[in-house]
Protein backbone atom coordinates (compact mmCIF):
# COMPACT_ATOMS: atom_id res chain seq x y z
CA UNK A 1 0.00 0.00 0.00
CA UNK A 2 2.70 2.45 0.52
CA UNK A 3 4.55 1.85 -2.08
CA UNK A 4 1.24 2.42 -4.07
CA UNK A 5 0.84 5.82 -2.18
CA UNK A 6 4.66 6.68 -3.33
CA UNK A 7 4.22 5.19 -6.68
CA UNK A 8 0.88 7.55 -7.28
CA UNK A 9 2.56 10.71 -5.72
CA UNK A 10 5.50 10.15 -8.04
CA UNK A 11 3.21 9.85 -11.03
CA UNK A 12 1.58 13.51 -10.11
CA UNK A 13 5.49 15.02 -8.85
CA UNK A 14 6.65 14.11 -12.64
CA UNK A 15 3.52 15.70 -14.09
CA UNK A 16 3.72 18.65 -11.90
CA UNK A 17 7.54 19.47 -13.06
CA UNK A 18 7.45 18.27 -16.76
CA UNK A 19 4.45 20.14 -17.76
CA UNK A 20 5.55 23.29 -15.97
CA UNK A 21 8.84 23.43 -17.60
CA UNK A 22 6.89 22.68 -21.09
CA UNK A 23 4.37 25.63 -20.28
CA UNK A 24 7.52 27.82 -19.60
CA UNK A 25 9.31 26.09 -22.59
CA UNK A 26 6.39 28.01 -24.89
CA UNK A 27 6.57 30.71 -23.58
CA UNK A 28 10.34 31.15 -23.86
CA UNK A 29 9.90 30.43 -27.59
CA UNK A 30 6.76 32.72 -28.28
CA UNK A 31 8.76 35.34 -26.78
CA UNK A 32 12.01 34.81 -29.24
CA UNK A 33 13.98 32.78 -26.91
CA UNK A 34 14.56 29.72 -28.98
CA UNK A 35 17.91 28.42 -27.86
CA UNK A 36 16.63 27.42 -24.32
CA UNK A 37 14.36 25.50 -25.80
CA UNK A 38 15.97 22.34 -27.09
CA UNK A 39 17.13 21.42 -23.76
CA UNK A 40 14.20 22.57 -21.60
CA UNK A 41 12.43 20.06 -23.95
CA UNK A 42 14.94 17.56 -23.62
CA UNK A 43 14.59 17.29 -19.61
CA UNK A 44 10.47 17.78 -19.86
CA UNK A 45 10.49 14.63 -22.18
CA UNK A 46 12.63 12.53 -20.19
CA UNK A 47 11.04 13.39 -17.09
CA UNK A 48 7.33 12.44 -18.78
CA UNK A 49 8.92 9.47 -20.10
CA UNK A 50 9.42 8.26 -16.62
CA UNK A 51 5.59 9.05 -15.51
CA UNK A 52 4.31 7.37 -18.37
CA UNK A 53 6.32 4.56 -17.82
CA UNK A 54 4.81 4.15 -14.16
CA UNK A 55 1.34 4.76 -15.26
CA UNK A 56 2.03 2.02 -18.21
CA UNK A 57 3.17 -0.35 -15.64
CA UNK A 58 0.02 0.49 -13.34
CA UNK A 59 -2.89 0.38 -16.30
CA UNK A 60 -4.94 -1.45 -13.77
CA UNK A 61 -4.72 1.23 -11.39
CA UNK A 62 -7.46 4.05 -12.02
CA UNK A 63 -5.52 6.21 -9.52
CA UNK A 64 -2.65 6.48 -11.38
CA UNK A 65 -5.04 8.22 -14.07
CA UNK A 66 -5.97 10.83 -12.10
CA UNK A 67 -2.74 11.40 -10.37
CA UNK A 68 -1.50 11.58 -13.58
CA UNK A 69 -3.88 14.20 -15.15
CA UNK A 70 -3.93 16.41 -11.97
CA UNK A 71 -0.37 16.54 -12.24
CA UNK A 72 -0.77 17.88 -15.98
CA UNK A 73 -3.61 20.55 -14.38
CA UNK A 74 -1.00 21.46 -11.52
CA UNK A 75 1.84 21.93 -13.60
CA UNK A 76 0.03 23.89 -15.96
CA UNK A 77 -0.65 26.07 -13.42
CA UNK A 78 2.47 26.27 -11.77
CA UNK A 79 4.38 26.98 -15.15
CA UNK A 80 2.62 29.93 -16.04
CA UNK A 81 3.20 31.15 -11.87
CA UNK A 82 6.59 30.69 -12.97
CA UNK A 83 7.04 32.16 -15.83
CA UNK A 84 4.88 35.79 -14.48
CA UNK A 85 7.66 35.22 -11.34
CA UNK A 86 10.57 35.51 -14.09
CA UNK A 87 8.98 38.13 -16.11
CA UNK A 88 10.99 37.39 -19.11
CA UNK A 89 11.08 39.77 -22.22
CA UNK A 90 9.48 43.64 -23.01
CA UNK A 91 5.51 44.91 -23.34
CA UNK A 92 4.48 47.91 -24.94
CA UNK A 93 1.92 50.12 -23.49
CA UNK A 94 -0.47 52.53 -25.15
CA UNK A 95 -2.21 54.88 -22.91
CA UNK A 96 -4.76 57.15 -24.53
CA UNK A 97 -6.24 59.59 -21.97
CA UNK A 98 -8.77 62.76 -22.95
CA UNK A 99 -7.07 65.12 -20.33
CA UNK A 100 -5.55 68.40 -21.75
CA UNK A 101 -3.14 68.82 -19.64
CA UNK A 102 -1.80 65.64 -17.81
CA UNK A 103 1.15 65.09 -15.73
CA UNK A 104 1.27 61.41 -16.84
CA UNK A 105 4.56 61.80 -19.69
CA UNK A 106 6.88 63.95 -17.20
CA UNK A 107 5.86 61.67 -14.47
CA UNK A 108 6.98 58.17 -16.43
CA UNK A 109 9.81 60.39 -17.99
CA UNK A 110 11.29 61.14 -14.24
CA UNK A 111 10.22 57.34 -12.92
CA UNK A 112 13.16 56.25 -16.00
CA UNK A 113 10.18 55.39 -18.58
CA UNK A 114 10.71 56.38 -22.50
CA UNK A 115 7.84 57.73 -23.13
CA UNK A 116 6.48 58.97 -26.57
CA UNK A 117 2.96 61.36 -27.11
CA UNK A 118 1.01 61.98 -29.96
CA UNK A 119 -1.98 64.67 -29.94
CA UNK A 120 -5.04 62.36 -31.62
CA UNK A 121 -9.06 62.97 -32.28
CA UNK A 122 -10.93 59.79 -30.71
CA UNK A 123 -15.03 59.87 -30.26
CA UNK A 124 -15.22 62.76 -27.88
CA UNK A 125 -12.78 65.33 -29.28
CA UNK A 126 -8.78 65.51 -28.63
CA UNK A 127 -7.20 62.85 -27.17
CA UNK A 128 -3.36 62.31 -25.84
CA UNK A 129 -1.99 58.99 -27.16
CA UNK A 130 1.21 57.75 -24.91
CA UNK A 131 3.22 54.69 -26.00
CA UNK A 132 6.17 53.71 -23.82
CA UNK A 133 8.15 49.73 -24.03
CA UNK A 134 8.88 48.12 -20.65
CA UNK A 135 10.34 45.77 -18.87
CA UNK A 136 7.27 42.74 -18.38
CA UNK A 137 8.26 43.30 -14.58
CA UNK A 138 7.70 47.00 -14.75
CA UNK A 139 4.17 46.71 -16.00
CA UNK A 140 2.65 46.54 -12.54
CA UNK A 141 4.85 50.43 -11.80
CA UNK A 142 3.85 51.94 -15.01
CA UNK A 143 0.40 50.83 -14.35
CA UNK A 144 0.59 51.98 -10.69
CA UNK A 145 1.52 55.41 -11.66
CA UNK A 146 -1.42 55.75 -14.59
CA UNK A 147 -4.16 54.38 -12.32
CA UNK A 148 -3.20 57.43 -10.25
CA UNK A 149 -2.83 60.07 -12.31
CA UNK A 150 -4.70 59.01 -15.35
CA UNK A 151 -7.81 56.73 -13.67
CA UNK A 152 -10.04 56.82 -16.68
CA UNK A 153 -7.17 56.64 -19.08
CA UNK A 154 -7.65 53.36 -21.86
CA UNK A 155 -4.77 51.30 -22.01
CA UNK A 156 -3.79 48.29 -23.81
CA UNK A 157 -0.49 46.06 -23.13
CA UNK A 158 1.43 43.78 -26.20
CA UNK A 159 3.81 41.28 -25.69
CA UNK A 160 7.28 42.64 -27.83
CA UNK A 161 8.74 40.02 -29.39
CA UNK A 162 11.71 42.38 -30.77
CA UNK A 163 12.85 45.64 -30.62
CA UNK A 164 15.38 47.59 -31.95
CA UNK A 165 17.50 50.82 -30.72
CA UNK A 166 15.35 53.24 -28.92
CA UNK A 167 14.70 54.14 -25.03
CA UNK A 168 14.15 51.33 -22.80
CA UNK A 169 14.40 51.15 -18.24
CA UNK A 170 17.08 49.60 -17.51
CA UNK A 171 16.18 45.88 -17.04
CA UNK A 172 16.21 44.10 -13.42
CA UNK A 173 17.62 40.79 -12.87
CA UNK A 174 15.08 38.56 -14.97
CA UNK A 175 15.67 40.98 -18.25
CA UNK A 176 19.39 40.61 -17.80
CA UNK A 177 18.66 36.41 -17.55
CA UNK A 178 16.74 36.70 -21.20
CA UNK A 179 19.62 38.43 -22.61
CA UNK A 180 22.02 35.83 -22.01
CA UNK A 181 20.36 33.31 -23.69
CA UNK A 182 20.66 34.40 -27.60
CA UNK A 183 16.98 36.06 -28.12
CA UNK A 184 16.11 35.01 -32.09
CA UNK A 185 13.64 37.21 -34.55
Amino acid sequence: MGAEILTLFLIFLARVVDVSIGTFRIILVSRGYRNLAPILGFFEVLIWITAIGHVMKNLNGFYSYIFYAAGFAAGTFIGMKLESFVSIGYQSLRIITTEKVTALPLTLREEGYGITTITGRGLKGEVLLMYTTVPRSKVKHVMEIVEELEPNSFITIEDVRAYKSGYIAQPGFSERFGRGVTKRK
